[in-house]
């Protein structure tokens, strides 16, 4: 990390830290030992004058102008994170014979990822669609020049992000843990909470994720909640919001947050 810093101090921002107050980022729950070893390196090594350190979730709120929501946060450190859904990408076109190794062509394969890949909104339409068409290929150019068509794989990968047992140990996926989770929070404000529900990461700019995660939350409320009365699930209001620019929201809410301190 601390290379990482030299190079934005010197060479990206060109600032003299000295003196300076920072703000630094964390996840939900990191150790307290991580922070103050974090907070040690910018008085000691940088001279920095004061510190402020905020969860990462909180800084995407800010961003969205809110106070109280939860964040479905898809960024690197998770169990399930961009990489995963790449090696998974990987492994199907293997198994379709297009030699794509992990090291020197994984940033091609993020590439194709992020270009062709989505999350079916009605999967079985989709697999029957891919089974007895074509109209779901796509073709795409290898750095070598060579085309590869990409078929059932464009939405068989981001699947692992609702299932994955498909590329890990079983654990609940997205759906599960956000329902989990607002469940888990006080009665009085669950519906606060599945109405500002914020998409967080570089993974949660895959096309067709904010209506497939609504329709399983929907899904898993009917079964778990109104005990599949689907009459009372008109009173139900779920939101999840997709900001354009999802895939920065903590540095936006760092930005939002580093500005009001400013100004006090």
């Amino acid at each position: 990390m601390k290379i990482l810093w030299d190079y934005t101090f010197s060479e990206v921002m060109q600032v003299d830290p000295r003196g300076r107050k920072f703000l630094l980022t964390e996840p939900p729950m990191n150790p307290k030992v991580n922070r103050q070893r974090m907070c040690q390196v910018m008085f000691e090594e940088y001279g920095f004058g004061g510190p402020y350190v905020a969860i990462q979730a909180v800084l995407t709120l800010y961003a969205q102008g809110l106070t109280t929501g939860v964040v479905v946060d898809s960024s690197e450190w998770l169990d399930i994170a961009s990489r995963d859904v790449s090696r998974y990408l990987i492994k199907l076109l293997l198994m379709c014979r297009y030699a794509l190794s992990r090291t020197p062509d994984f940033e091609t394969v993020r590439q194709i990822k992020e270009k062709l890949c989505y999350v079916s909104y009605d999967l079985e339409l989709d697999q029957r669609l891919s089974k007895g068409t074509t109209v779901l290929v796509e073709k795409y150019t290898l750095p070598n020049v060579r085309q590869i068509k990409i078929g059932s794989e464009r939405f068989e990968v981001p699947k692992c992000m609702f299932q994955p047992g498909l590329v890990v140990d079983e654990q609940p996926g997205m759906a599960k843990l956000l329902f989990n989770t607002v469940q888990a929070a006080a009665l009085d404000v669950r519906q606060e909470l599945y109405k500002h529900i914020v998409l967080s990461g570089g993974s949660s700019m895959c096309p067709g994720l904010p209506s497939h995660l609504e329709k399983e939350v929907k899904q898993l409320y009917l079964t778990r909640v109104l005990a599949g009365n689907p009459d009372r699930l008109n009173k139900f209001n779920i939101r999840i919001e997709d900001p354009p620019r999802r895939k920065h929201m903590v540095l936006l809410g760092g930005a939002v947050l580093a500005d009001i301190m400013e100004q006090r």
